[in-house]
This record gives structure tokens, sequence and C-alpha cells, in this order.
């Protein structure tokens, strides 16, 4: 089993040496973080002719694009706005299955509102393409261990394994913010209260309609998968993140199924509020997303608007703040509970037949993630630590304050949060909170365009001058909410490798680029940046 090599965040023990002292390798842009963001900024920082490296803590290239999230988001986003490294990559897939005689039910060349669907090895072997074709030196297993800053120039990066490296520019690419953390540039974690930024959407939510349920055993305490009996005042905010959760490739094919793996125990005292949940609903459903892939496969995801799905809630709050140790136990956790739910949701007599044959049929594919046991080797971190930088995106940036004077990115996905907390009411009650349902545009489904301003993906420039974080961005948990998908990020990442690569030329602070030129290259790379 290879378990904890899909997080890899596992200090090891050997350290790479040369006459005693460590190897220290030179370039001039440091990508630290494999996530599609960090591919697109890797690769667009070389073919602007920088050395780029590309580190990356676990042994998986392509985070969830690769991992198993299958179901691309912007089939609700403008598409017209997303061109440059995501058109290619969606081109080339395209171009994959083409050659090999299959046709999608879609063309990248029409900008439509249709879902645009791939399986997992084949995003692989595109991003692999990518990288190779543009010579970015493709480093995993690489855990960050310090950073060594001088004033606020950052020197270098080690790592777990002893390797130093050095850079002109670093960009920050990971989900969870790791490098600007370690670089002591400011963040916060979790969702602010409504007054800070004046957002309608901050500070709790609750959508969804309650319950009519215990969520509290005999004895008064909480039942599993509950996480408290107090929301917190309304319009207060707190440190809970949204739910993760995996996306997994599944098949109901018996030539291709693998069956589900046992979960190493099984208590099904743990889903007793599911259970009472079946009970009392009239009208009950499948409770994960099954989307249709190609290859006669399907993407399953967390349902936003299920009372219960493929997500812990509460289960993700301590990721992004922990060792690797404990990441690799939360990662484990996160498979476990979905193992657990798999069988209970097909084994349960709480849960109607009809639902229970359906998912039932699913299993593992036998030609997705062979070196993981077929499991996708990513957990979908769906939001980490967000930036305090020299500009703050909030709601207004969303929905009213959309034009920028210093643009790098076009966004359009709507505000959309999953579940943040599960709440049992007194005795007859339980309520999900935390939910933003997507914030659409009425003519279309997707959200408003606006554009994403340079200055939002850099630190204070009295904190750090040579960083760039196009992921773990300047943004308020509610406009984060709109920008946290891999569309966005992959865009957003291609202009922020771009602009490391002229700041690396050029010797200058990423804070003092000059605009123009860096909208020029922008430009030559096929980015779209005017509203649509």
């Amino acid at each position: 089993m290879r378990n904890l090599q899909i997080v890899a965040l596992i200090v090891l023990s050997t350290l790479s040496v040369a006459n005693g002292q460590p190897v220290q390798q030179e370039c001039d842009v440091l990508v630290y973080g494999a996530t599609p963001a960090g591919v697109c900024a890797a690769v667009a920082a070389a073919r602007e002719g920088a050395k780029v490296f590309l580190l990356e803590p676990s042994d998986h290239v392509g985070g969830v694009n690769s991992g198993g999230l299958s179901f691309s988001d912007s089939n609700q986003m403008a598409r017209d706005a997303l061109r440059g490294l995501f058109e290619e990559f969606h081109q080339r897939i395209e171009a994959d299955y083409t050659r090999r005689g299959i046709q999608l039910p879609y063309s990248v060349a029409e900008k439509d509102q249709k879902v645009w669907t791939y399986e997992p090895h084949v995003a692989a072997r595109v991003i692999d393409g990518l990288l190779k074709e543009a010579g970015v030196s493709v480093l995993p297993r690489r855990v960050l261990w310090t950073v060594t800053k001088e004033g606020t120039h950052l020197r270098r990066v080690s790592t777990t394994n002893g390797e130093l490296y050095t850079a002109k520019t670093f960009v920050d690419a990971t989900y969870e913010g790791d490098l600007l953390a370690a670089a002591k540039v400011d963040w916060v974690i979790g969702r602010e209260g409504r007054n800070e930024f004046g957002e309608s959407l901050a500070g709790k939510q609750f959508p969804k309609p309650p319950i009519a349920i215990s969520g509290l055993d005999a004895r008064g305490e909480l039942l599993p998968l509950i996480t408290t009996k107090d929301a917190g005042p309304a319009e207060s905010g707190d440190r809970n993140v949204m739910t993760y959760s995996f996306r997994l490739c599944l098949t109901a094919n018996p030539e291709n199924r693998v069956p589900f793996p046992e979960p190493k125990h099984y208590d099904p005292a743990r889903f007793e509020v599911v259970r009472r949940y079946f009970n009392q609903e009239k009208k009950p459903i499948l409770l994960w997303d099954l989307y249709p892939l190609p290859g006669d496969k399907v993407d399953a995801n967390n349902g936003i608007g299920k009372q219960f799905s493929m997500g812990i809630i509460g289960g993700g709050n301590a990721w992004c703040e922990s060792d690797s140790k404990t990441r690799a136990r939360i990662w484990e956790e996160h498979k476990q509970y979905t193992l657990e739910m798999y069988r209970f949701l097909t084994t349960d007599l709480a849960v109607p037949p009809n639902l229970r044959e359906t998912l039932a049929k699913y299993g593992l594919c036998k030609d997705e993630f062979a070196a993981y046991d077929h499991w996708s080797p990513q957990l979908y971190v769906r939001e980490g630590r967000r930036m305090r930088g020299a500009y703050v995106m909030t709601q207004s940036d969303v929905l009213s304050n959309r034009v920028k004077p210093d643009p790098i990115a076009v966004v359009s996905f709507p505000i959309d949060s999953h579940d943040c907390q599960r709440v049992a009411r007194g005795d007859g009650e339980v309520i999900n909170e935390g939910t933003i349902y997507p914030v659409r545009l009425e003519t279309v489904k997707r959200g408003p365009a606006y554009q994403v301003p340079y200055r939002a993906i850099t630190p204070k420039p009295d904190e750090c001058t040579n960083l760039l974080v196009p992921v773990a961005l300047s943004a308020s948990h509610v406009a984060y909410s709109s920008i946290r998908v891999e569309p966005s990020w992959m865009t957003i990442g291609q202009s922020a490798g771009i602009a490391a690569a002229v700041a690396a030329k050029l010797e200058q602070p990423v804070q003092q680029l000059d605009y123009p030129k860096l909208k020029e290259r922008l430009l030559a790379q096929k980015q779209a940046l005017e509203l649509p």
C-alpha cells in the first residue's frame, strides 16, 4: 500500500548531501506546489525564457485536475474569458481523444455552457506533456522545510530531504498557502464577519432547510457527524473552512470495475444521524453527485445542496496549519470516512433499496490511479489559507466593483461555498451551516464576470518582495468562494508565472513591475483580460 505516499508529507529521513554539505540548486523562478495553478505558472514562466523548478511535496503532479476532478467547472463560467493555458489544456485533451478515435460530446472551439469532461489519466498525460515541452524541472517529494529571507527578499528554501533551492522569484501555488506562511507573509483562515468588509454573504449562512430530527444521543451528547450545538453569532466569522472530500473516478463497467476496498473498521453508529435523516425524508435522493465522464466512468463529488454527502464537515479545519504527520492522518480519516459511507449507503436498511443498488453498481477504475490502489491521490482542499496582500478582494469585487486597472485574469464562477458546520439545535432539529448556493446571473447559469487585479497575488511590499500567490491569494472567504475553482486558478497561475519570469529577468520587486509591460506579456501568451 502506498497510502501515505499519496500525500507524501512524511519527513524523509535521508539527507541529500555533497561533501557533507546540502546540495544547492539555482533557478530563476521556483514554483512550490504542482497544482493546476502551479503547472500553469511553471509552464508560463518557462515560456518566458526563465529557468524553472516546480517543487511538489507529494509524488502526484496536477492536483485535483489529474486527481479525480474531471468535471470542468468552466461550464459555469464565461469561456470566452478563459484562454491561455486553460484553453490549451482542454485543446490538448480534445486532441488526445481525437487521435484515439473518440468523439467527445463537446468542442473546445465552441464557447458554450456544455460540460467539458475528461478522464484523470488523460489529464495527467496532457500535464506531463506541457511541462516536458516547456523544459520545466519537475521535482516531486520535495516537502518545504525552511525558508531564508534577507529583509523582504526570499532568498532560498530548503526541503526535508536536505536540498536547498535558490531563486530570483518564488510562486506559492499550494492549495494551503504553505510557502507564504513560511515566508511570514500575513494570512488568515476561515470566514470573516459581515462587518469586516460589509459583505452580506459573510458570517453564518443557513440556506438549507432544517431537518426535523435530533442530533443528540440518549445522553444528550452530539451524534457523530454533528459538529456543534451552537453555530455562533450570525454576523460573526470563525476559523471554519468549507468541507473537504475526494473526487473519485468510478465505473459500473464490470470489465474495468474494481470493488471498493473494505474500510479498516466500520461502525454503523457513526451514521445514526444519516439514518434518522432517511427515516423522515419523503423524497430521498442519492447523496453523492455523479457526473458522467468519457470511458464509461463517473466523477463522484460532494453534493453542495445535499444534507449529507462525501465531505466530512469540519474534517479539514486543522489541515492547513498541521505538520506533515498530522496531514497524513487527516488524509486517511477522509478516506476512511468515504469508505465507511459507501458501505453504509450500499448496505444499511435505512437507505432506500433503489439508492443502495444504484451506488453499489459503482467501483473504482482499474485504469486509473493504479499506483495508488485506484484511489485518488489528491484530497480536494477547497479552501486553505488566504493571504492578506496588497489588495483584498471581497464580495463587492465579484458583484459590483468588477473592473480593475491591473487585471491579470477574468473570473466568472458563481460565489459558491460548501458546508462549514452541522448544528444540533436542541433535541429536535439539525441544520447545516456555511453553504452559499451559487450566486448566478439571471440569464445564464454562470456568475458575473470580474477582473482579478495583479495586486491580489502580491504580498504587502514590507513583507516579501519576490513572492507571488495565485491560489491562496488575497481575498475574503466570500470572494474566494467564487475564485476557488481550477479554471480560475489555472488562469491566475499562468499570469503569476509570467509576472514571476518578468520580475526575475528585470531583478525587480514583484510589486514594482510596470503593468503595461506585464500586460504585453500576458496578451502574448493569449490571456484574456477584458470583461466579456
